[in-house]
């Protein structure tokens, strides 16, 4: 009768202490109690997710070829959505800021064309802020963490888009002016994807 009662005494110890790990794991990381099914694909998690979105073609196609790094994580998917948002706004910058020091363009033009950086500077400022408090997304500071970020995120977004109104009536025509112009909507876009896939990612902790 000892011997079983020892052996009784011994599982149950086991047993709390595998419940508390179990319980400071998700703790420690509170999304991971809202993983998706395991039977799902990195691509069909994807497209699940992107289904959230304003642009869901647009989060699909620019997230889709990173699936591997993504794997089926919301918050990884967060965060490769941030790093696609801030490597585009940082590109169209650069190329704007090129094409502010090209011949033929007008005064209003070219204002109109630093303008829109200085906009696009603030956003990459924003977003890089947001991507670096996602790489620290844990623990008992998840809501004040996630709070900034939707905040600089949003910031980003209201940026690029007063950067695209810059761009309307007549300040600006023919080729480049559709170039631009589509380049900034992609920006806005992808920032829009972003804040959508963020909520999400706060709506599964919440």
């Amino acid at each position: 009768m000892e011997a079983t009662h020892y052996i009784h005494s011994h599982f149950l110890t086991v047993f709390l202490i595998l419940v508390a790990l179990i319980t400071s794991s998700n703790y420690l990381d509170p999304v991971s109690a809202a993983r998706p099914a395991s039977g799902e694909t990195n691509t069909e998690f994807i497209k699940t997710s992107c289904k959230s979105t304003t642009y869901p073609n647009l989060s699909f196609s620019s997230l889709s070829r990173r699936s591997t790094a993504i794997g089926v994580s919301p918050q990884l998917l967060a965060n490769e959505s941030l790093t696609i948002c801030l490597e585009t706004a940082q590109s169209t910058s650069a190329m704007m800021l090129k094409l502010a020091h090209g011949q033929g363009m007008t005064s209003r033009e070219v204002g109109a064309m630093r303008d829109c950086v200085e906009e696009l500077s603030e956003a990459v400022d924003e977003l890089r802020k947001s991507l670096g408090e996602m790489k620290e997304l844990m623990g008992k500071d998840f809501d004040l963490k996630m709070n900034d970020i939707q905040t600089w995120v949003s910031a980003a977004l209201t940026d690029e888009d007063t950067c695209t109104e810059g761009f309307g009536g007549k300040v600006m025509n023919g080729k480049v002016k559709t170039v631009v112009r589509g380049k900034i909507l992609e920006v806005a876009h992808l920032t829009s994807n972003s804040l959508a896939l963020i909520n999400s990612l706060a709506a599964l902790h919440g």
